[in-house]
């Protein structure tokens, strides 16, 4: 996935459990670990706003984009042979 999640960095950074961070956002500690596990499919711009606040960053402090292996991640085109 070319979105990779730095949720777990910040937390560490302020010296701050993920107990105390989930309780803060307002969700619970395994939701907020399959947000740092980058296992969730989407996020609401509500707990990223939470997130935020608390952490005090930004989104580009949690969340960033990364470049795909192309070779890898290229199809062949269609009728291709």
């Amino acid at each position: 996935m070319p979105i990779a999640v730095g949720i777990d960095v910040m937390p560490a950074r302020r010296k701050m459990s993920v107990g105390e961070l989930a309780d803060r956002v307002g969700i619970t500690p395994a939701n907020l670990a399959v947000l740092e596990n980058a296992r969730a499919k989407a996020v609401r711009f509500a707990t990223l706003a939470a997130l935020c606040e608390v952490l005090d960053c930004r989104p580009g402090d949690l969340l960033r984009w990364e470049a795909e292996d192309t070779a890898s991640s290229r199809a062949a085109p269609a009728g291709a042979s």
